[in-house]
């Protein structure tokens, strides 16, 4: 799978998604890093597969963050929302994401993501 597969899509943050794309290929192989962009995978796995690719911690934390306007989110978010880290004891690297919504907060787990055709 080619990262300019998707760059036919019209992209918010085409870098970011770059990134994105070859830290599911590395880790995942072509096949399943494909599905997991047209599918969907939940945050939880993209935040695993990042963190497993060969990228600084800044580098996977910024192209995650970057590449979220890039995804189609379930549930639906509504307009507000708010990208919280959480952040490894007496650290400064981020070790988790969770988005709160007026409605409450959702943990990676339970937020899914699609690349937008």
């Amino acid at each position: 799978m080619a990262t300019e597969d998707f760059c036919s899509v019209s992209l918010k943050n085409p870098d970011a998604i770059a990134v994105i794309v070859s830290a599911l290929r590395d880790v995942h192989g072509d096949d399943i890093a494909r599905m997991m962009l047209v599918e969907g995978m939940s945050l939880a796995n993209l935040i695993d597969a990042m963190f497993s690719a060969p990228l600084t911690h800044r580098e996977a934390v910024r192209a995650m963050t970057d590449g979220l306007d890039d995804f189609v989110i379930t549930p639906d978010l509504g307009l507000i929302w708010h990208l919280k880290y959480i952040y490894a004891d007496h650290s400064l690297h981020v070790v988790d994401l969770e988005i709160a919504t007026p409605d409450g907060t959702l943990a990676s787990k339970d937020v899914w993501l699609r690349l937008a055709a």
